[in-house]
């Protein structure tokens, strides 16, 4: 079993237990280069790579880049196959969809892109769907929260209209408020209407509900859509999205109010509704099975027995390739995301390798493909791992890194779900850094390669800028954020930028380092809190 408490350690000191006092730090130095993350950053934003769609000519010189960097490091390589290249089978389908619906005689047709945006979720060329629509409000089953959006109701065959988000948006007294769950993200309403035998879902998109805006939804379901090139034991036929205009004037059409539909969907007695509404929807799709790669590169640990276990470092090397053209521009660079991510975990393993540190745990480092498509690249990881998932210690996430200058403060995802958050505290404390937990508004716990590992029970941090800048007057954090997220978040203008600066970048690699180092040479492994969802018993030890 994983310890009942995880020893907050020193960075290069044998942890005690929880009851007794952590050690000073010992005295252990990391110097990441700014030059080489802002040359890192630099080479895979650039058009050359046209936005790293996996498996194509961009995405495979990103791969490339990676492991060649590794390989000069010095650091092992990873993959099973002695390579640092892990293999990911995908099925690519680029969609061509074509929608109507409406009631009786009347059907109108939607307009791609502008209404709504569609994909087959089989990898076959040619769907022909359609079903009546019924509204499931929220499309969640969560015992937990004694909420059932479905009760009992058959929906199979149909086509379920749902609200994203969850009913916290509405009632700050039920699930967690504003502060978004798994329930509350699209992936997991797609499993669900599948797991109940649904033909297709349509997600009714608001800029508050989604926490983005329709350019992003247009700019990410419209490009190539990738899969795991394996069996799934319920699938939709097809799956889409739209615009709230287009759900209202339909269900108008039917009679029924949107923003009365919604504000029935926050109540636990709320009841599918049968719509009126026939939908027919076509969708015509390039399809190609391909390989795609992980890359992977190990530091060996210095001890016997726990080298046989591991601390992951996860950022994902891969972005939405070419798409919509916006103000004459079609490539999805991803700078920020997240060639910014995989430039800090570049600056973390090399800054390990020049600091001469041992740690008694080996730490690796995976570069993870398809985390645009749906975390495809760490769900292959975590259902075939390269070292056990009991054997896994814990993972740190680096996605869309700090790029904007030093703070006094930074922050991760995770923190209060595991005895993790102790250490990340100590770790930023010896970068005198205060720890300001932001609510997660945006479900971005739920959003990014840790989360597979997560929910396969390995205890996982996401790192996260802080948001008071030096220098910068208050509120400038926030506010940049929040114009990147609105303006260039899966958006062409995620471009490098001469203005961007690294010593926020490079503190944030300090802080992850400092964890991996203390988790490494702990002698026990993390654990989730008991009102963590991952809770659950687990082997540990070699």
């Amino acid at each position: 079993m994983r310890s009942v408490t995880l020893v907050a350690a020193a960075v290069a000191a044998c942890a005690t237990t929880a009851s007794l006092p952590s050690p000073a730090p010992a005295p252990v130095t990391f110097a990441p280069s700014a030059a080489a993350m802002d040359a890192h950053v630099k080479y895979l934003a650039d058009d050359l790579l046209e936005g790293r769609a996996p498996a194509t000519r961009g995405g495979r010189l990103a791969v490339k880049y990676v492991a060649a960097q590794f390989e000069a490091m010095g650091l092992e390589p990873g993959a099973a196959d002695g390579s640092y290249f892990q293999p990911v089978a995908l099925v690519g389908m680029t969609p061509h969809p074509s929608l109507v619906w409406g009631r009786g005689g009347a059907p109108h047709a939607l307009k791609y892109l502008d209404d709504f945006v569609a994909w087959a979720e089989r990898p076959e060329d040619h769907i022909v769907a359609d079903g009546v629509v019924v509204f499931v409000g929220y499309g969640i089953q969560a015992a937990e929260w004694r909420w059932d959006d479905y009760k009992d109701t058959d929906v199979r065959g149909k086509v379920l209209l749902m609200l994203v988000n969850d009913p916290g948006l509405q009632d700050s007294a039920i699930f967690n408020g504003r502060a978004l769950t798994y329930y509350g993200r699209w992936t997991y309403k797609l499993e669900e209407a599948a797991r109940h035998g649904a033909v297709g879902a349509l997600l009714v998109h608001t800029n508050e509900s989604a926490t983005y805006g329709w350019d992003v939804v247009r700019g990410s379901w419209s490009v190539e859509q990738f899969k795991l090139d394996r069996p799934a034991a319920h699938s939709l036929a097809f799956a889409g999205w739209v615009t709230h205009d287009a759900a209202q004037a339909a269900l108008a059409q039917a009679g029924l109010g949107l923003d009365s539909l919604t504000r029935a969907a926050a109540r636990r007695d709320f009841r599918p509704i049968s719509t009126g509404l026939h939908v027919a929807l076509d969708v015509t799709s390039a399809v190609r099975h391909v390989q795609s790669e992980n890359v992977v590169a190990r530091l060996p640990g210095s001890d016997p027995d726990l080298s046989r276990e591991v601390v992951v470092f996860t950022a994902h090397w891969d972005h939405k390739g070419i798409g919509p053209v916006v103000n004459g521009d079609s490539i999805y660079n991803g700078a920020e995301d997240n060639a910014s991510g995989v430039a800090a975990m570049l600056g973390a393993a090399g800054a390990l390798v020049q600091s001469q540190a041992r740690p008694r745990r080996t730490v690796l480092f995976v570069a993870t493909t398809a985390e645009e498509s749906g975390l495809l690249g760490s769900e292959a990881y975590v259902h075939d791992p390269l070292v056990s998932l009991e054997r896994t210690a814990a993972v740190l996430n680096l996605d869309v890194v700090n790029v904007r200058g030093a703070t006094r403060d930074i922050d991760a995802l995770g923190i209060d779900r595991s005895t993790l958050g102790p250490v990340f505290e100590q770790a930023a404390r010896a970068e005198s850094l205060s720890v300001v937990h932001q609510p997660d508004v945006r479900g971005s716990f739920y959003r990014s390669d840790h989360f597979p590992f997560a929910r396969a029970g390995v205890p996982a941090l996401s790192i996260e800028p802080g948001v008071d800048f030096v220098g910068r007057p208050a509120g400038w954090g926030k506010d940049q954020a929040e114009r990147y997220n609105r303006e260039r978040y899966h958006q062409p203008g995620d471009e490098y930028r001469p203005t961007f600066r690294y010593d926020g970048m490079a503190q944030e690699v300090r802080v992850a380092l400092r964890v991996a180092l203390a988790v490494a040479n702990a002698p026990t492994l993390p654990r989730w809190l008991p009102h963590s969802e991952f809770q659950r018993p687990q082997a540990g030890g070699p």
